[in-house]
């Protein structure tokens, strides 16, 4: 096991895609789990507090330090096992996810969590219940997570499959490999029906594999996971179609959704993606061949049965012609579309990089109810305060991505104030803070917001259980406050 107690030689570990900063005195590199449960086991008994790190990828600070030590997973990265016929992979928690679908789809297997960068490890997707665009129609992460290896902060082990352990209403049990049980109350909050990945997966009569899911490390450390494969889809028709209007892309939007819904015969899309002026202006440089005259677009993918002719059908009745359309058959060409779905978050990240600010980029989802009203009202919001902006996402889970551009120290708090608005907002609108990046170390004041102190407490006393020396991935989803409350109440 590698060890390196100089922080100059593991800058790299102290941040991560939101250019959020921390520190630590050594990071740590097991190859194995019964390192992990050495290393935990130490740290426990000394309270020296720990810091799981992932690839990187993150957008909430979750796997940066404050204090401490890091334990990086990435030596934990092999496939244990591809069982072909019951269509399940067993994986370390460092697998990265494109050579995951890499391997299996070579296999005529697919597994289809497809967060934008896909240069994350397997075990973070699960920690954070990452989704992405095929979340419209296959789920977020959590609905292919079949079971879980756990090392506890006490370094004891968990080995838990889906369906074995159900809480009774709101109170659970859960026996670790070594024969110790370990009982608790679920917190009884109500979360919300949107996409979400805000705090601890919490209900009455749950499955209790469904709490170490997107806990981001709270809980426990994940040293192996078993995912469900289905089909490789056959075809998939993949297109980018432009607008003249926003309001064109928006109303074609709706539609789709609502036929994806409601029509058996017009089979959901997978994906169904927006990109409004500002973000094709973002790529305007990078694809010169983006009409000219076009003020939105939408990347949608689907792989049943509809045929073009239906597509375009469609996209002709909101104005948009077919010379105004890409379309990919083949899986190459497919890639450049996903490639051109990821640039724009490449280059707002390049953006706050280049201007040493940190993102200022909502996660929100409200209902579909409320969604064109509410989207308007952040445009209009930003607008006002003269605040450069992109909007791009996942408009089919009426889950948008607005990040403010500021340009100045002077912008940032503003941008901020806006963003913490939008949160608020959306949590009056029954939706959630966080839809797919989860919370980290930037987002818990928001979570307040969502569920207030007595439910954040609730989630204290529940990490205590698990975390009662308090070592592991503290900061993350509550501030460390809270478990101070939580131990005196």
């Amino acid at each position: 096991m590698i060890i390196k107690n100089n922080p100059e030689q593991f800058q790299n570990y102290l941040s991560d895609a939101s250019n959020y900063k921390g520190n630590a005195d050594s990071i740590y590199f097991p190859e194995r789990e019964d390192e992990i449960v050495s290393l935990l086991k130490k740290f426990n008994k000394e309270k020296i507090r720990v810091t799981v790190s992932g690839n990187g990828t993150g957008l909430t600070g979750g796997r940066v330090p404050e204090g401490g030590v890091i334990i990086s997973l990435e030596k934990l990265n092999s496939v244990i096992e591809l069982n072909l016929e019951k269509k399940f992979v067993i994986v370390q928690p460092a697998v990265v996810l494109k050579d995951l679908q890499d391997f299996v789809e070579a296999q005529n297997l697919f597994y289809p969590p497809d967060p934008t960068e896909r240069n994350c490890f397997i075990g973070a997707t699960v920690a954070t219940n990452a989704s992405g665009a095929r979340t419209f129609k296959y789920g977020a992460t959590r609905n292919y997570v079949l079971g879980l290896r756990i090392i506890l902060p006490d370094g004891e082990t968990i080995a838990i499959e889906r369906g074995q352990y159900f809480a009774n209403e709101n109170r659970a049990k859960i026996k670790t490999e070594s024969g110790k049980v370990i009982s608790f109350v679920v917190p009884n909050y109500k979360m919300p029906k949107t996409k979400n990945a805000a705090g601890y997966y919490c209900k009455e009569n749950m499955d209790m594999i469904d709490l170490f899911i997107g806990s981001e490390g709270t809980l426990g450390i994940i040293s192996e996971i078993k995912l469900k494969l289905i089909d490789l889809p056959k075809k998939v028709l993949s297109c980018v179609a432009f607008f003249p209007q926003e309001e064109n892309a928006l109303s074609f939007i709706d539609e789709v959704r609502e036929l994806g819904e409601n029509n058996s015969s017009f089979p959901k899309a997978c994906a169904l993606e927006f990109f409004d002026t500002n973000a094709l202006n973002f790529l305007r440089n990078d694809y010169p061949n983006i009409p000219k005259l076009s003020q939105s677009a939408v990347w949608f993918e689907e792989d049943s049965d509809v045929t073009i002719e239906n597509w375009i059908s469609l996209l002709n009745k909101y104005n948009c012609n077919e010379e105004f359309v890409w379309f990919a058959f083949d899986k190459t060409e497919q890639e450049k579309f996903h490639e051109f779905r990821h640039a724009i978050s490449l280059k707002v990240n390049e953006f706050i990089t280049q201007h040493s600010l940190r993102k200022v980029g909502t996660d929100v989802s409200v209902p579909v109810i409320h969604f064109r009203s509410f989207y308007s009202w952040m445009k209009e919001t930003v607008e006002k305060e003269n605040i450069d902006y992109v909007i791009y996402g996942h408009f089919g889970d009426c889950h948008p991505h607005l990040n403010m551009l500021p340009k100045n120290e002077k912008e940032y708090p503003k941008s901020k104030q806006i963003y913490a608005n939008i949160c608020k907002e959306a949590v009056r609108l029954n939706g959630t803070i966080s839809a797919e990046h989860g919370i980290g170390k930037m987002k818990r004041d928001y979570l307040i917001t969502m569920y207030g102190e007595d439910n954040i407490l609730q989630m204290a006393k529940l990490k205590l259980i698990f975390d009662p020396n308090r070592i592991l991935n503290v900061g993350n989803i509550f501030d460390e406050k809270y478990l101070d409350a939580s131990y005196d109440s």
